[in-house]
């Protein structure tokens, strides 16, 4: 069976993912840092007929999040598709515009979502590349495109993640791996502020099947 390992997997995008991947026979590996609510979603998913794994680890420890994707990978014999989105930390996080921001108001984002990124990709692609196939999805906000000044800090980090992605995705061409871009421009869920617009993650989710099965675009939008 393919297996798809999803960091920073949670009862939102994640299980979103993991339902639409498992659909189409994938085992899944769920990698975040609450174990507990990792064996959660396993469970949820084990009962939808998906067969689930958590692997707890924390996106900004390199070693432990490497670990845990060699033990996934051992646990189904490798990983097809590896799927970043740690967005938990975002919601407690201090967001500044660009004209305050430091680079401590920026190093937390950094280490998220760029260095955390690099970690993981680092920890599976040497194997899909010597198998020639694969396929590399990370998850990001629309400011990574259009920033939004109230988000400096925050978009400063997702434009580097998006401009490291689209790099590699090109770096990839013609070796059968590929990487792929998702910027979501909505709010998912429904407890959204007013006036922004709101998308579940269901709505969101086959995106990621897209890229993955027709692997002719680096990149997809999501607006509503």
């Amino acid at each position: 069976m393919p297996a798809i390992a999803i960091v920073g997997a949670g009862p939102g995008m994640g299980l979103a993912i993991a339902r639409t991947f498992g659909s189409h026979g994938f085992d899944v590996a769920l990698i975040a840092r609450n174990r507990d609510k990792l064996h959660d979603l396993a469970g949820r998913l084990g009962a939808e007929g998906v067969t689930a794994a958590a692997f707890p680890a924390d996106v900004l420890d390199p070693e432990t999040l490497t670990r845990a994707l060699k033990d996934a990978a051992a646990r189904f014999d490798g990983i097809d598709v590896l799927e970043y989105s740690p967005a938990g930390s975002i919601q407690s996080a201090t967001l500044t515009t660009p004209s305050e921001t430091g680079p401590a108001d920026m190093q937390w984002a950094m280490d998220m979502l760029l260095f955390g990124a690099v970690a993981a990709t680092r920890a599976v692609l040497p194997a899909m590349r010597e198998a020639g196939a694969g396929t590399l999805l990370y998850t990001n906000g629309a400011g990574s495109i259009d920033p939004r000044p109230m988000l400096g800090n925050l978009n400063a980090a997702q434009a580097a993640l998006r401009n490291w992605v689209l790099g590699l995705h090109k770096e990839l061409a013609g070796t059968g791996v590929q990487a792929g871009h998702v910027a979501i421009g909505t709010w998912i869920g429904t407890d959204n502020p007013p006036g922004v617009p709101t998308a579940s993650a269901e709505e969101i989710a086959p995106l990621y099947w897209d890229l993955h099965t027709r692997r002719d675009e680096a990149e997809r939008v999501f607006t509503k």
